[in-house]
């Protein structure tokens, strides 16, 4: 994990200055008190604070210790769970984002964790409905929705 940790802290590092400088090209303080760039300006810092504690955490341990990329079933699974949201995010214009949210936990949950379907279908459906209740209806957020409609 060390050397992942140092190559993670040093990746946030980099997006960490460049949010800040990129917020920098906004008014930092206006007439009235905070401008535009004040509260990105200092997320970034404090991402990048944390950043740098990640790489000097890491660089400090002595052990490397486990590798950070699974073997086996659990590496089956990440490539299934990489592959099943890229198969989401390509159909997503199509299915819309209710009915993809759907179908991409019933898959997950069924054919990759082996749920039973009515737990499956019982979650997949009751995410769909909170998604659209708290998203769609609630703060009327655009979802992408598929060729029927919805």
């Amino acid at each position: 994990m060390r050397r992942a940790d140092q190559v993670g802290g040093l990746g946030l590092l980099t997006l960490a200055v460049g949010y800040a400088a990129g917020a920098l090209e906004y008014p930092y303080w206006g007439a009235n008190g905070p401008g535009s760039a004040f509260m990105p300006f200092w997320l970034g810092v404090a991402m990048a604070i944390l950043a740098v504690l990640l790489f000097v955490g890491a660089s400090r341990v002595g052990d490397p210790g486990a590798s950070w990329l699974p073997a086996g079933t659990g590496l089956r699974k990440l490539l299934v769970v990489v592959g099943a949201t890229v198969l989401f995010v390509a159909l997503l214009p199509y299915v819309g984002m209710i009915v993809g949210t759907g179908l991409f936990l019933l898959g997950i949950l069924r054919f990759l964790e082996r749920y039973p379907w009515t737990q499956a279908a019982g979650v997949a459906a009751g995410t769909a409905v909170a998604n659209y209740l708290i998203f769609t209806y609630w703060l009327r957020v655009p979802f992408p929705v598929s060729v029927l409609g919805f």
